[in-house]
């Protein structure tokens, strides 16, 4: 009976040395810095101008408070390429990286795509300025109609939570690292986290305040796209822009690849192997780039999953949580505090969805799929 069990207990920890979030338990504070920045900042920085210009200058402070892939080219006379044969450039590079076995092996992926959002959301910023205020720029919201203010408002607060959305994947970045009773996770969790943020601070704020002030309601959803010029500095953020989310699809696949993998070794009992994780990981990035090419709408549907899907995790659920296990003292700060954000976390799960639906189906008549 005792010999069973230690070969059961031996082939637990077998499998768990192979999957891809408990296989990496050595790391360091600064992956986690790495990680969340990575995971956070993303393109949908860029849309941020765009977004306060559909909350105004004063409504559009509260969300980027609380929450604290068009490409340019050098050639204008070039030929455009479709935008499905960029996904499947896109695509190919992750039947590549999506073998590296866990979280651990990603770091220097990680660590450039961290890199990258700094630098390009550094250059959105300081090109704006360079181009200075507009002198035709308005701050008016850009709807002509009361019903079209209201859900665009909506849309752009759930472009804001799409632009938060790196608190999804922080329970496993937090997995990777060791953790004994005398030196617990949290604490150098804790120190990647507050580092990350101030990376985060210092992308977003200046991106959405300055780029806001310098063209007001006629930004475009993607600030490089208003800039345009200089056409090699612009060039050069959109490559940077791609870096960066080549890293956080490596990010936001290492659950999904661990989820599966657990599946087919616990649940099915397939034998741990490189060639399981081959034709599983292969499959994976195949089906994300098949949706991706079959969705030619993907820069409304920010609004939609920023509401539907982050709102939750970002804003109320982890709320709920502190709530429940620290009970504080009903009428406490720290009780109204997450009351609040409870409050208007379930707010915008449920508006931002509305207002980014509206815009899927008034552009329905121009998308073309695999266009």
């Amino acid at each position: 009976m005792e010999h069973n069990q230690q070969e059961k207990d031996a082939r637990e920890k077998a499998i768990d040395d192979w999957l891809p979030i408990t296989s990496s338990r050595n790391a360091k504070w600064w992956y986690s810095a790495f990680h969340n920045v990575t995971a956070m900042v993303g393109a949908g920085v860029l849309s941020l101008p765009y977004a306060m210009a559909e909350l105004g200058w004063y409504l559009s402070l509260i969300p980027l408070l609380l929450s604290s892939d068009k490409v340019k080219k050098i050639c204008p006379s070039c030929k455009p390429i479709k935008t499905t044969y960029f996904i499947m450039i896109f695509a190919s590079c992750h039947f590549v990286l999506s073998h590296l076995p866990n979280f651990n092996s990603i770091a220097g992926v990680s660590f450039a795509a961290a890199t990258m959002s700094l630098t390009y959301s550094t250059i959105a910023w300081t090109a704006s300025v360079h181009k200075g205020v507009q002198p035709d720029v308005q701050y008016t919201y850009t709807a002509s109609t009361t019903t079209g203010r209201v859900f665009n408002f909506f849309s752009a607060l759930g472009d804001v939570a799409f632009a938060y959305a790196g608190h999804n994947v922080v329970l496993e970045i937090q997995a990777t690292i060791p953790s004994t009773p005398e030196k617990p996770s949290k604490r150098p969790m804790w120190k990647g986290v507050i580092f990350a943020y101030i990376v985060v601070a210092l992308c977003y704020f200046p991106v959405a305040l300055i780029g806001y002030w310098m063209f007001g309601n006629s930004v475009a959803d993607n600030i490089l796209i208003t800039l345009e010029k200089p056409r090699w500095l612009i060039a050069a953020a959109n490559l940077f822009v791609v870096i960066h989310v080549i890293g956080s699809y490596q990010i936001y696949a290492m659950p999904v690849f661990d989820m599966l993998e657990t599946l087919l070794v616990k649940k099915l009992k397939f034998t741990p192997s490189f060639r399981l994780r081959l034709i599983t990981r292969t499959l994976y990035v195949a089906f994300t780039m098949f949706i991706g090419m079959l969705i030619p709408f993907f820069g409304s549907l920010l609004g939609f999953l920023g509401g539907l899907v982050f709102a939750p995790t970002t804003y109320f659920l982890p709320c709920i949580m502190w709530l429940a296990i620290y009970k504080p003292k009903r009428f406490s700060l720290s009780w109204i505090t997450n009351w609040i954000c409870i409050i208007l976390g379930v707010i915008l799960m449920i508006l931002a969805p509305i207002g980014a639906l509206r815009q899927i189906i008034l552009q329905a008549k121009t998308f073309e799929v695999f266009s």
